[in-house]
């Protein structure tokens, strides 16, 4: 009886190792594939604005790691976003511009003027981005690879824009300190 009851509680525990995580309904997988190289979930929460639940914010990367300097110097590195609530392209525009802001220096900022329109451009381009999307913002190669349900929208070129991107779940002043903290692995 002790012998079955211990094999039952290790194949469960084999079985909730295996499953993906959960966040808010959100199936989020543990591992992914960019540019042909496998990456390893490092965190994944939620973004929550008063009492919407906005997004589930998920970072995957080669190696697991716990600071802003050390996810910065790994390549590729993948932020995936599954909405969870209908959000037009100026949202996604105003939110975005705004969390670089929040996280790069003002004088920093005229050097990423011409990226951050691109960027722009990109989320016009959606429209509206609808519940039950998702988007990929993929680091490869010194550019980021914008995607939107696996297909590919757009490529931004410059380190400076992508670690500028990834301060805003990440930074100093992330858009979610719950968020920042659960995408770096609960650190």
């Amino acid at each position: 009886m002790r012998t079955q009851r211990w094999m039952l509680l290790a194949a469960l525990g084999i079985a909730a190792n295996a499953a993906a995580l959960d966040v808010a309904g959100i199936s989020v997988a543990d591992t992914a594939s960019v540019d042909g190289k496998p990456l390893v979930l490092n965190g994944a929460g939620l973004r929550k604005r008063m009492v919407f639940s906005i997004y589930v914010g998920s970072l995957y990367l080669p190696d697991k790691a716990t600071t802003l300097n050390a996810v910065l110097a790994q390549a590729p590195r993948r932020i995936r976003l599954d909405v969870l609530r209908n959000l037009s392209a100026d949202q996604l525009i105003d939110a975005l511009a705004s969390g670089i802001r929040d996280n790069v220096p003002a004088d920093a900022m005229s050097a990423l003027a011409v990226p951050l329109g691109e960027m722009a451009a990109i989320m016009k381009s959606l429209g509206q981005v609808r519940e039950g999307s998702f988007i990929t913002l993929d680091f490869i190669d010194g550019a980021t690879v914008v995607g939107v349900n696996g297909e590919l929208r757009g490529t931004i070129a410059g380190v400076a824009f992508n670690d500028a991107l990834t301060k805003i779940w990440i930074g100093d002043h992330p858009v979610s300190r719950d968020l920042a903290k659960a995408m770096l692995g609960g650190a």
